[in-house]
């Protein structure tokens, strides 16, 4: 059994900040998502790094620095629509080919559902109105996969 994370698979913090830059690039450029991304933050790609990293299995350090509760306040109220959440997973397809990550079809999926299930829990906490609204995950999920298939 290959227990090899998708932090190592993907090779690691360096491509996933590659991947990050540029995926951040295009959503600010992206006439669909610049109402939810209205100027570059500076930390912005750091934070998705860190966030992306922790869930494919590297470092803690979206929890240790941040937390998950600063996730839930970034998406709070901003009432992201079905096109924006649909959007924002394009954008994150293209990024990853662009930023060269593996082209493996059990990495894609892995990355592909991580996504999917990423951008409803954003829709659904960026649409509560109370906090019994709001997705009921309050860590970073460890995002498992199947390697060998």
């Amino acid at each position: 059994m290959n227990d090899t994370t998708l932090y190592e698979h993907a090779g690691g913090e360096g491509p996933l900040h590659r991947l990050e830059e540029i995926f951040y690039t295009k959503v600010l450029a992206d006439p669909v998502l610049r109402p939810l991304f209205p100027e570059r933050k500076p930390q912005h790609v750091e934070h998705l790094t860190w966030f992306t990293a922790e869930s494919f299995g590297g470092p803690d350090r979206f929890t240790a620095e941040l937390g998950f509760t600063y996730l839930i306040d970034a998406h709070r109220h901003l009432g992201i629509t079905d096109a924006q959440r649909e959007r924002f997973a394009e954008l994150y397809a293209e990024s990853v080919d662009e930023a060269g990550l593996p082209k493996d079809e059990a990495f894609r999926e892995a990355v592909r559902s991580h996504i999917d299930f990423g951008s409803r829990v954003a829709q659904q906490n960026s649409r509560a109105e109370t906090d019994t609204e709001l997705h009921p995950l309050r860590e970073v999920p460890k995002w498992r996969w199947s390697p060998d298939g």
